[in-house]
């Protein structure tokens, strides 16, 4: 009886039992993460705080952020105190000032962490903050490279885009977008969004991002002159700094202004400047036409530096006369083509042509990007310039 009396007093004292009911009763806190795009003033990122049930007296809980990627003082302001939750609510919320910003990187986070709950427990205590910096509009890069004068001795500059302002020119320049592999099974999809293409400290950017649209798992941009501005001869240098990556397919490059009427390879194509991601060092300058058994006939040559063509700007150059197409880098010469070199078929390059600047992703050639490509992947155009004699 006495084993039996105490086992009892036992079981009923453990009581701790009635406690841990209550505390499973009490109203749980979670608190939610904010994702939010940065913009160039300070701005308040809004953290709720909830109750799964309403409080039926005052609630209280400690809060103190945490940096992360983004650093405390220098992306978002320290805070920490306590936040109260009155009796009858389901909510209260926390502001953070993330310090205003509009530099093109990759997105930050920092965290809130809640502790010390008094009249509830936690069921959630830390949510993170996303900065998301990167469609923000400001770029620089290191300018250092080649560079070719404004002038040259028996020449008149016809037209020029220095990339200056903040949006790109739209009565020089045309936007072509879609998918759809644009003849060559290349993989991006083509936008006008200042996403993929936006100039910044006095360059025009092309990015291709790894990112879903359509049935495509890239994006880029891809833009020409056509209709707007048309040359025919002259010199033209085009300052420039590439992506290399595996897959990756920047080209600075001209078509004949008559290609709705005769197609292509008849209007003939002027490729100043290829790169396949495979060879970072290496550019391929070409011209293409359409042979007499309308197959496309080709004629090129490659040029090697000393260092792959992201880590400087180079000059890719025209130097265009009557029968004869001569590209250079750097004003060293690497491809000369004459009429003699189309030996079947129309010679097309005595007629005038537009520009073509974008930034592919895969193709024919390229290949697929593999492991070691990361994105964003970007081109920065310093200028383009026309002269004429």
């Amino acid at each position: 009886m006495v084993c039996v009396s105490l086992l009892c007093a036992c079981t009923k004292s453990s009581g701790g039992g009635n406690s841990s009911n209550n505390n499973a009763t009490l109203p749980a806190i979670t608190i939610t993460g904010v994702t939010q795009a940065r913009v160039k003033t300070n701005s308040l990122y809004r953290f709720y705080v909830d109750l799964n049930t309403a409080a039926t007296q005052t609630i209280s809980v400690d809060f103190t952020t945490v940096s992360g990627t983004a650093v405390a003082g220098k992306d978002f302001t320290q805070q920490n105190g306590t936040l109260t939750i009155a009796t009858g609510q389901v909510e209260t919320f926390v502001d953070i000032t993330v310090q205003g910003d509009s530099l093109r990187q990759s997105d930050l986070q920092f965290f809130v962490q809640l502790s010390n709950p008094k009249n509830a427990t936690l069921t959630t205590s830390k949510a993170t903050g996303t900065i998301v910096n990167q469609d923000n509009s400001y770029l620089p890069t290191d300018n250092t490279g080649y560079t070719t004068p404004t002038t040259y001795t028996g020449y008149h500059l016809a037209w020029s885009d220095e990339f200056n302002g903040s949006a790109l020119d739209e009565q020089s320049w045309n936007y072509e977008t879609g998918g759809g592999g644009w003849g060559n099974n290349e993989l991006e999809y083509y936008t006008s969004s200042p996403k993929n293409i936006f100039l910044s400290n006095g360059n025009l950017i092309i990015e291709a991002r790894k990112e879903t649209m359509g049935t495509n798992n890239y994006t880029s941009a891809r833009i020409n002159t056509s209709g707007k501005k048309q040359f025919q001869y002259g010199r033209i240098d085009i300052r420039a700094k590439l992506p290399v990556s595996s897959g990756m397919w920047p080209a600075l490059w001209m078509l004949g202004s008559n290609l709705s009427t005769v197609g292509w390879p008849a209007c003939g194509e002027t490729d100043i400047m290829e790169l396949i991601g495979k060879n970072p060092n290496q550019v391929v300058g070409s011209i293409h036409w359409k042979q007499q058994n309308a197959s496309e006939g080709t004629y090129n040559n490659v040029y090697n530096a000393a260092q792959d063509f992201s880590q400087q700007f180079h000059v890719f150059s025209e130097i265009w006369d009557v029968n004869s197409v001569k590209l250079l880098v750097d004003d060293q010469v690497y491809v000369t083509a004459t009429d003699q070199n189309v030996t079947s078929g129309t010679y097309p390059f005595n007629n005038p042509f537009f520009f073509i600047f974008n930034v592919a992703v895969g193709g024919d050639w390229p290949g697929t990007p593999d492991a070691t490509t990361t994105f964003p992947q970007r081109m920065f155009v310093d200028y383009i310039r026309v002269f004429q004699k």
